[in-house]
C-alpha cells in the first residue's frame, strides 16, 4: 500500500470532486493522505475534511510565498497542533524563488513554526525553493532536528539531503522524479537511504508522467513509487512497505492507524 504525504484536497481543483478522489485512492492502494495546511484562514476546512474520514490527517501552518498573511506565532501554533488529526507544522519554510526584496519576515515566519513544532512536539514539513543554504542554516540555529519532519517535494542536491537527514528528516518525493529532465533527482533518489524516503503528490500540482500536464490526485502517488522502485533496482513491494512504514514513524502513528481506511 502507499501514503500520499504531502497534498492539498481542500483546494477547489480537488475538493470537488472528493468522492471519486477518495475512490481512486482505494482502487491505487493509496490507504491515506497528509493534507497540508498553506494559510490558516482555510485551516478550518482542512480539519473539517479530515475530521470525516480516518484515513486523512491534517497540518497547521503558513506556507512561505503566501506573504499577506497574519503572522501565527509559536504558541498558537502549538496550540492548533494540539488536534488529534494534526499530524505535523507546516507546511513552512524559504522560497526565494517566488519572492523577492526584503525576506526577512519570511525568515521569522520560518523560526515561529519551528519553534512551534518544538513546543507541540510535532514534525516539520519544509518547503525550501533557491533558498537551501538559508534553509538548513535556520533549521540548525532553532534546533529543528528535536522534532524532525519531511523535505518535502525535494528538488535540491545530494549534499543537501545529507544534511537535512542529519538533522532527523526524511526526504520526500514527488512527481518530478519521473520527469526525463531530473537527472540529478533521479540519483538522489537511488542513494538516500530507504528508511529516510517518503513519496507525494503535492497534488493538485506535479502531476507524474504518464500525467504530466493534468490535475494530481492522491491516487497517482503510486506512479512516483513505481519510479523510484525503477531507479533502486528494487520491488514495488519494498518501497511500499519501506514508505508506508516511515510515514507512520515520523508522524508518530499508532499500528491500529495502518488500517483505519
Amino acid at each position: 500500500m502507499f501514503i500520499d504525504s504531502h497534498c492539498h484536497l481542500d483546494f477547489p481543483d480537488l475538493a470537488k470532486d472528493l468522492d471519486v478522489l477518495l475512490r481512486n485512492m482505494q482502487e491505487n492502494q493509496v490507504t491515506h493522505a497528509l493534507c497540508v495546511s498553506v494559510d490558516l484562514l482555510n485551516f478550518p476546512r482542512i480539519l473539517a475534511l479530515v475530521e470525516e474520514h480516518r484515513n486523512l490527517f491534517a497540518s497547521v501552518g503558513v506556507h512561505p510565498d503566501y506573504e499577506n498573511q497574519r503572522e501565527p506565532d509559536a504558541e498558537e501554533l502549538s496550540e492548533l497542533a494540539q488536534h488529534p488529526k494534526v499530524i505535523a507544522i507546516g507546511e513552512t519554510g524559504l522560497d526565494y524563488y517566488r519572492l523577492q526584496g526584503d525576506l526577512e519576515w519570511q525568515r521569522e515566519r520560518f523560526r515561529q513554526h519551528i519553534r512551534g513544532a518544538r513546543k507541540a512536539n510535532k514534525p516539520l514539513i519544509i518547503h525550501t525553493r533557491s533558498a537551501a543554504a538559508d534553509t538548513l542554516r535556520i533549521m540548525q540555529e532553532e534546533n529543528a532536528h528535536e522534532v524532525g519532519g519531511v523535505m518535502h517535494c525535494f528538488t535540491e542536491s545530494w549534499e543537501v539531503a545529507e544534511q537535512a537527514i542529519a538533522m532527523n528528516f526524511y526526504i520526500s518525493f514527488s512527481g518530478i522524479v519521473t520527469f526525463k529532465n531530473a537527472v540529478a533527482l533521479k540519483e538522489v533518489a537511488k542513494n538516500i537511504p530507504l528508511n529516510r524516503i517518503l513519496i507525494e503528490t503535492d497534488s493538485p500540482y506535479l502531476a507524474p508522467v504518464p500525467f504530466r500536464g493534468k490535475t494530481n490526485e492522491p491516487a497517482f502517488v503510486r506512479y512516483v513509487a513505481e519510479e523510484i522502485a525503477k531507479l533502486r533496482q528494487i520491488s514495488l513491494e519494498e518501497i511500499a512497505t519501506a514508505t508506508t512504514q516511515n510515514f507512520f514513524d515520523l508522524f508518530k502513528l499508532g499500528k491500529n492507524e495502518l488500517y483505519a481506511h
